[in-house]
């Protein structure tokens, strides 16, 4: 599996659930903005919707994974050509950890 595959796919899902947080803000207070959204304190309605902050933390949850998965491509590419499994070509812990 290579970087661009795992950093395209949580793109994909990044923006898939920011459009589902979007569209719930939404129906709980008409005509927000994508901004709004980032700063739903100010919207007292969404501060007190389980079901916002519900999809707004997996929202926060995917962000951190991307940064989580970029913080290690540039450990990666920073550290020696062999992974801590052993495939020089890969630049990906074949073992499932870092």
């Amino acid at each position: 599996m290579s970087w661009e595959l795992v950093e395209r796919t949580l793109a994909e899902m990044v923006a898939q659930q920011d459009a589902k947080v979007l569209a719930l803000a939404r129906r709980i207070v008409p005509h927000l903005t994508p901004e709004d959204v980032r700063n739903p304190h100010d919207f007292p309605a969404l501060v007190e919707s389980a079901a916002f902050n519900y999809e707004d933390g997996v929202l926060a949850g995917l962000r951190a994974a991307q940064t989580a998965v970029r913080a290690a491509r540039r450990d990666a590419a920073a550290a020696p050509s062999r992974d801590a499994a052993g495939d020089p070509r890969s630049g990906m812990d074949t073992r499932g950890g870092r």
